[in-house]
């Protein structure tokens, strides 16, 4: 049995590491402009599991299609289990903290990606009901 999973906590890129992030996952597809490799403190970088080119074109960090970039994003992960998984599986084994570069916070694919992790922890957990 798996240990109890940890919370998954966000953080800009540009913030300075602490120990408190445990494992440090950059979710980006693209690298942080202005960054040079040995400023960036990560463990790894996952970003097949960023959104697709064409739907980060398609959303352009509009917040009005803050709502329609969520359902499409979480269609794209639901193609991804296998990168879904893995981020579960990390969070298992200690802290985990996904990275982005984006400068809205409250509007960054980190966010729905954070929920598909617990949302898939959750529908996991939930007990079988028989008839």
């Amino acid at each position: 049995m798996l240990p109890r999973p940890r919370p998954v906590a966000l953080k800009r890129v540009r913030e300075a590491a602490s120990p408190a992030d445990g494992l440090r996952v950059l979710v980006d597809r693209l690298w942080p402009r202005g960054l040079a490799k040995d400023q960036v403190v990560m463990d790894l970088w996952l970003k097949d599991v960023a959104p697709s080119s064409s739907l980060r074109s398609w959303y352009g960090h509009d917040p009005e299609r803050w709502e329609g970039f969520g359902l499409k994003y979480r269609a794209e992960l639901a193609q991804r289990a296998d990168l879904l998984q893995l981020l579960d599986d990390l969070r298992h084994r200690g802290t985990l903290t996904l990275l982005s570069d984006a400068k809205d916070t409250m509007h960054s694919h980190a966010i729905v990606l954070r929920e598909a992790i617990i949302d898939r922890h959750h529908v996991r957990a939930r007990p079988c009901a028989l008839g």
